[in-house]
């Protein structure tokens, strides 16, 4: 929803909520898969903080900058001597975090590759007129990460994020998607223009291990390296932009980050800057018009409802709807599972109304089900499954679940 107070932000309600965490969820668990490890970071950061990474720079008029109305009050000078604490800045990005959680701590080759995943807010002070949607937002969500690691281990670690992509998008079911190399922009860009052919031709070669062709958009990179895009197409056809893998040499020398080499000597890590979905905002809406909002059941707010064929039901239909969704055992894997019982209307129409919401499921429930314990159970789609005992369902829901379906 969006709301005229907070122009380029979004309310996120119940369902939308519900889809946002199954993707998270999703992530996490294929984050277990591929080595990362999630952190929480700051929203609000010092402005020297922004100078030293460059953003302040080179990015300060994409950035929402914050005024400290505190004054701070030296304890010995009861009150004469006011010192203002300064000009903030809310990240637009997550990396100069990590690099402070990399650098708390003294490092060796041996803990090399360190990746580090993100979920945090960001925000970025887009023109009004581009704000589009969910597609385009001040206010958004990454499945941001940065990979800290060697230079010999840049196409490895590159070729597993694109593996990363890989299974993700086969996991939506998106028809097609293509990869294209955003090199050095024209100007405003830091570091030695030696550092960015060799970046560019680490990103080249991890693409070319892939098999698959790719692109190349001449000065489109970011200002601290080259990238990665993946472009999808969506089931109509159309064209989104929304994975990005980044090559850095450039921040790990600005934060002064060093680790210990197997000959004891001081080493600049590499940074890989890596999103999978993207903004999460935005590939929600690229699901919404791939799945015409017939969402597969992994990632379905609505999985189940289940309706009376009376009023006399409604109690065993609640009942049922509650242990299909696993709302009342500690530690039981969850569906959306709802019961109708306060619809007035006869069971036809009731079934009409919960495949128009797009229920994957719809479970009927009379005499005959009661006295046995089962719900008659649909597909949204009108095929028939016949009577299924609760533990038999919630076992298809589980495989369901599982396959990602």
């Amino acid at each position: 929803m969006i709301h005229p107070y907070s122009p380029g932000s979004i309310f996120m309600l119940p369902h939308g909520t519900r889809i946002v965490q199954r993707l998270q969820d999703f992530l996490r668990q294929e984050y277990k898969r591929y080595g990362y490890d999630e952190v929480m970071t700051p929203l609000i950061y010092k402005k020297d903080l922004w100078e030293t990474s460059g953003h302040w720079q080179n990015y300060m008029e994409d950035m929402f900058m914050v005024k400290s109305g505190k004054e701070s009050t030296g304890c010995c000078d009861h009150g004469d001597n006011h010192e203002e604490e300064g000009i903030y800045g809310l990240k637009p990005m997550n990396c100069p975090g990590h690099c402070l959680i990399f650098d708390s701590t003294p490092k060796s080759y041996k803990d090399l590759p360190i990746r580090l995943a993100d979920f945090s807010p960001l925000h970025r002070n887009e023109a009004s007129g581009a704000l589009s949607g969910l597609t385009r937002v001040r206010r958004f969500h990454q499945d941001d990460a940065h990979i800290f690691c060697t230079e010999q281990q840049i196409v490895s670690e590159i070729s597993s994020c694109l593996s990363f992509v890989d299974r993700v998008y086969k996991a939506f079911e998106f028809p097609h998607f293509d990869f294209t190399l955003s090199t050095r922009p024209s100007n405003n860009y830091i570091g030695s223009v030696a550092e960015w052919d060799h970046a560019e031709d680490a990103l080249k070669k991890a693409l070319d291990s892939t098999g698959r062709p790719w692109t190349v958009k001449e000065g489109d990179g970011a200002f601290y390296g080259p990238k990665i895009d993946i472009m999808v197409k969506d089931s109509c056809g159309k064209s989104h932009q929304t994975a990005t893998i980044q090559l850095d040499f450039q921040l790990p020398q600005r934060f002064g980050l060093k680790y210990v080499d197997e000959h004891d000597q001081a080493q600049t890590p590499v940074i890989i800057h890596r999103a999978i979905l993207g903004s999460i905002e935005r590939m929600f809406a690229i699901l919404i018009e791939h799945t015409n909002g017939k969402w597969p059941f992994w990632l379905s707010p609505r999985q189940a409802v289940i309706l009376p064929v009376a009023t006399p039901f409604a109690d065993y239909a609640t009942k049922v709807a509650k242990q299909l969704s696993g709302t009342n055992d500690i530690g039981c894997e969850s569906f959306y599972v709802d019961a109708d019982t306060s619809s007035r209307d006869r069971l036809n129409k009731m079934i009409r109304q919960a495949q128009k919401d797009r229920y994957n499921f719809i479970g009927v429930v009379g005499q005959k089900e009661m006295d046995s314990g089962t719900v008659n159970i649909r597909t949204r789609s009108g095929e028939m499954l016949g009577s299924m005992t609760i533990d038999d369902l919630r076992s298809l829901f589980s495989k369901l679940n599982a396959n990602l379906q």
